[in-house]
């Protein structure tokens, strides 16, 4: 198993549109502003957030339980920005849909411009099959509001080939998450 290069990710997207939109250089520029970027990397593709955002709240009063969660505990939000509570979180969803080949795995790890501001991102390994938008976490470890930017650069996803062929792939599984659009929350 080993991690792929750039040359491999830009023919994976143009052959098998395994990254819709996709990028093919690291962008740090749109219309003459900096952004945080985003694009293809030396070993990875820079996903976008896009502007559509769930931000927890504690209105309710409910207890988060991943086998009954209560919708109510997000206020849903679209905007360039994101304001993100204190010891708070937020969910978003990449502008990217991803294809992932059947002998593929793909890790993503948060960007060093957030981590260095106490915003961790979080998201579980997209397996062998998968596709759909990629559904983010964003933790807030400050005491202060944290600002995530809409359309611009947020993780980074790592892509590892495997030499053997999984027998049961994610969609041999149907699994629950496969084809999502949108920020999904979690299911049963």
């Amino acid at each position: 198993m080993s991690i792929k290069s750039d040359r491999w990710i830009r023919r994976m997207a143009e052959a098998y549109g395994m990254i819709e939109p996709f990028e093919p250089e690291l962008v740090r520029q749109v219309d003459g502003a900096r952004v945080v970027s985003f694009g293809t990397s030396s070993y990875g593709y820079d996903v976008r957030c896009a502007n559509e955002f769930k931000i927890f709240t504690n209105i309710n009063s409910t207890i988060v339980d991943p086998k009954n969660f209560d919708e109510r505990s997000f206020v849903d939000f679209v905007g360039d920005v994101c304001i993100i509570p204190p010891n708070s979180f937020a969910l978003a969803r990449t502008v990217e849909y991803f294809r992932i080949p059947r002998n593929v795995l793909t890790v993503c790890l948060g960007k060093s411009t957030y981590a260095r501001c106490g915003i961790i991102v979080n998201v579980t390994p997209l397996e062998p099959e998968w596709e759909g938008h990629v559904t983010l976490e964003f933790s807030n470890t400050t005491p202060l509001p944290a600002k995530i930017y809409a359309n611009e650069g947020v993780a980074q996803m790592l892509f590892f080939e495997s030499d053997e062929v999984c027998e049961t792939s994610y969609r041999d599984r149907g699994g629950k998450y496969l084809g999502q659009r949108g920020v999904t929350l979690p299911r049963m």
